[in-house]
């Protein structure tokens, strides 16, 4: 028979920026000792990582519990406005029920919020000493701290990486052996399995949905990846891929890929043999193409590096860049 608890109804309130284990301690330890807890997620909009984003992280971290996504743009320190105490009281007030009994929390701030509310103050783990972990340490470097971070917010922090380049650089096989290397995965190229299975017959719509495709093996891979995610082609290469074959690109393909973001890109060179497998189709283009490439990263200033030489000394660029720059 489950076990009487000591309240009925509490709350704990907090910026989750990001949630991590520490917040999970703090959010469990709280569900064992009320029958009803309200979590707020306070945010505000200037904040760097989207409220909406750590709002929907802790409704699937705990849906059992009341989740109240907080938006009211008010300071989050009492030197920042003279009436601030009697700012977040009044808006405790309104966000929780008449008759809510405690306060959860980990700070010393915790008093203050319950003695103004009327009502308990349980302090959990204030010195960290379960789960010594915090969100600025996260933010600063969630490399380290990866362990701290729940399984559902990892993929905020994955850096994806793109192998970009002309046909027959090696694209393939250096996302390969850089997913073996750094124990993550990578996603494939989706055209050309799709332009394969189309017999080669491509129209100008087949653009959209490869695009459509790629973008889909990302987001199905990103939850899986450790720390990074190798991306085997991305949508700038579809995009130039459609202006070979069709003299133009569909305006969906050109804003999917200005929306979609990447940490690094790893531009292959063309100074190893073109090979043929059966898909590829322009030998004579291999420079235009890498020129194409290059000027349109230029263009959008994103971060690359060009990866010249053979197979081992490609991939030991790669390994050196990387864990250089990460």
């Amino acid at each position: 028979m489950e076990q009487t608890k000591q309240f009925k109804k509490g709350f704990i309130l907090g910026k989750f920026l990001p949630p991590h284990k520490g917040h999970m301690h703090l959010i469990q330890s709280a569900m064992k000792q009320v029958e009803e807890l309200t979590v707020l997620v306070c945010t505000l909009q200037k904040e760097p990582i989207p409220g909406i984003l750590r709002y929907q992280w802790i409704k699937e971290l705990f849906p059992d519990a009341n989740v109240v996504h907080v938006t009211d743009e008010v300071p989050s320190y009492p030197h920042e406005h003279p009436d601030f105490w009697d700012i977040w009281t009044s808006l405790l007030k309104r966000v929780n029920d008449a008759d809510t009994e405690v306060f959860f929390s980990s700070e010393d701030y915790g008093e203050e919020v319950a003695e103004r509310m009327g009502i308990k103050h349980i302090l959990i783990d204030k010195e960290r000493n379960t789960v010594p972990i915090s969100a600025t340490k996260i933010r600063e470097n969630s490399f380290e701290n990866w362990d701290y971070i729940p399984d559902n917010v990892k993929p905020y922090f994955v850096k994806r990486i793109v192998l970009t380049g002309p046909e027959s650089t090696g694209k393939t096989t250096m996302a390969r052996l850089l997913a073996e290397h750094f124990k993550t995965v990578w996603a494939e190229e989706y055209g050309r399995e799709y332009f394969v299975n189309k017999g080669g017959n491509l129209i100008l719509p087949d653009i959209t949905e490869i695009a459509k495709g790629q973008l889909k093996i990302e987001d199905e891979s990103v939850v899986k990846a450790n720390k990074f995610l190798f991306c085997d082609t991305d949508l700038i290469v579809t995009e130039i891929w459609s202006e070979i074959y069709f003299k133009t690109c569909p305006r969906e393909v050109i804003e999917m890929g200005l929306n979609r973001k990447y940490d690094l890109y790893l531009l292959m060179d063309i100074d190893i043999p073109w090979k043929d497998d059966g898909t590829r189709e322009f030998p004579h283009l291999r420079e235009w193409h890498f020129k194409r490439i290059k000027e349109e990263l230029e263009i959008r200033g994103l971060n690359y590096i060009v990866i010249s030489g053979n197979y081992e000394e490609r991939l030991k660029t790669c390994i050196t860049f990387i864990n250089k720059l990460f």
